[in-house]
């Protein structure tokens, strides 16, 4: 016979699973969105406890959506069965923010780099260096990760940046790359390296439309503010 508390956990989890049918997440709170994405893991356990604890672990949902799935386990009762539906949601959305951007020209707006590379970029803790390469008509041809690490003159060379574009018939590029500690201010390094890759890529005829510093919360784009 089962007990009345394993009933109030399911019906718990339908409530939630219809309000989310009826109206989407609108009216979540933060914990309960993390709660319902952790049952698709494991959909018998009630996860209320866990999910209330990576919100107060990584303040806020984006936090949590940003976190591996390392950190996510430092939660206690987490491991990889249960967290799966939020590296699901999270690699869906960059996927989804990909295909949606390679439907139609990338105009290579500033925001619209932003918009493509948040998920990818704005939650790692480690630097990424990215590479978006476009053909003539501004259409991404593909976006690939070519160095981690501190982004300087010894991590990044402009050969394997140009043999890169050339691979992918590429003739323009957008650069990015993420801040882990959240500042937004280009660093002396990364204004130089800026100059070399566009120095290097134009004596080849590939042009350099911009490069973003991406953090979790915002961009810094060289072209808008004359360093391109």
């Amino acid at each position: 016979m089962s007990s009345g508390k394993k009933d109030d956990n399911e019906g718990h989890r339908e409530r939630l699973k219809e309000r989310f049918r009826k109206t989407g997440f609108k009216g979540f709170h933060d914990y309960e969105v993390v709660e319902l994405l952790l049952t698709l893991g494991e959909p018998r356990k009630d996860r209320k406890t866990e999910a209330k604890a990576a919100i107060k672990k990584f303040g806020s949902l984006k936090g949590v959506l940003n976190a591996s799935s390392e950190q996510l386990q430092e939660i206690k009762n987490l491991g990889p069965k249960n967290t799966i539906g939020l590296q699901l949601v999270r690699e869906a959305s960059a996927l989804y923010l990909k295909e949606k951007a390679e439907e139609k020209p990338f105009a290579g707006s500033p925001q619209a780099v932003f918009n493509y590379l948040r998920q990818a970029l704005g939650g790692l803790p480690r630097e990424v260096f990215q590479v978006i390469y476009l053909n003539n008509a501004n259409k991404i041809i593909e976006a690939e990760q070519l160095f981690q690490g501190t982004v300087d003159r010894s991590a990044i060379h402009p050969r394997e940046v140009i043999a890169a574009a050339l691979k992918n018939n590429a003739t323009r590029l957008i650069f990015a790359h993420n801040h882990p500690g959240g500042s937004l201010r280009p660093s002396i390094e990364d204004k130089e390296i800026t100059g070399r890759l566009k120095d290097a890529c134009s004596a080849v005829g590939i042009e350099v439309l911009d490069h973003i510093i991406v953090t979790g919360d915002g961009y810094f784009s060289m072209r808008e503010h004359g360093l391109i």
